[in-house]
């Protein structure tokens, strides 16, 4: 582990201070996109961007909820005809899909997503850009080995998926760009549906 000797009080409040905006920035946008909020629209994302017919408890996983609120959230989702409840893997389970007008505001919010962060982006210059794209990689790959690391410890992460917002495109997930994947899959081997979630095959935009 590198070890620096450098006070980094300001770089870890700055670094706090700007997630901290981006994240009320993209909330904000994401619940604007479709009328909902708290989990939703994660969790159409979520479903949007990996394998079809997720299971409650893989969605409770991917956006961070107990099981009694994933059921909630379903319900939620379901009565604003987002998602349909369809026969899972077996007797037992219960498979959730999107419907047409779910996979619409998924791409709504994603939407959102990118054109709230680009605007914050604006006062970069391609080099900077360049710069953050490669320090914003790094980062994702260590806060991940972090929580690959927590679970072998039979601790939980806080919160749900890492990139239960994501783009898997933009991202290069298919090319096996993503760091967070690269970083979860090349030290566990598949793994569940938090920081490695697999996308499935891609819909027709």
């Amino acid at each position: 582990m590198h070890v620096s000797d450098r006070d980094d009080r300001r770089l870890v409040n700055l670094i706090g201070a700007l997630s901290r905006a981006l994240t009320d920035r993209i909330t904000g946008a994401a619940e604007a996109a479709v009328d909902l909020s708290d989990a939703a629209p994660a969790a159409l994302v979520a479903l949007h961007e990996t394998r079809p017919g997720r299971s409650i408890d893989d969605l409770r996983q991917l956006v961070g909820l107990t099981h009694s609120g994933a059921v909630r959230l379903v319900d939620r989702l379901e009565a604003a005809g987002h998602v349909e409840r369809r026969r899972g893997r077996d007797a037992r389970t219960v498979a959730i899909v999107l419907t047409r007008r779910g996979a619409a505001a998924a791409r709504r919010v994603r939407t959102a997503r990118r054109e709230a962060i680009s605007e914050a982006l604006e006062a970069l210059g391609d080099v900077q850009r360049g710069r953050l794209e490669d320090v914003a990689g790094v980062m994702l790959s260590t806060l991940t080995a972090q929580r690959v690391a927590m679970r072998s410890a039979g601790q939980m992460p806080s919160g749900g998926a890492i990139c239960r917002l994501c783009d898997f495109v933009a991202c290069g997930r298919p090319e096996g760009r993503c760091p967070v994947a690269g970083a979860a899959i090349g030290r566990t081997g598949p793994s569940g549906p938090d920081e490695a979630a697999r996308p499935g095959r891609r819909r027709r935009r």
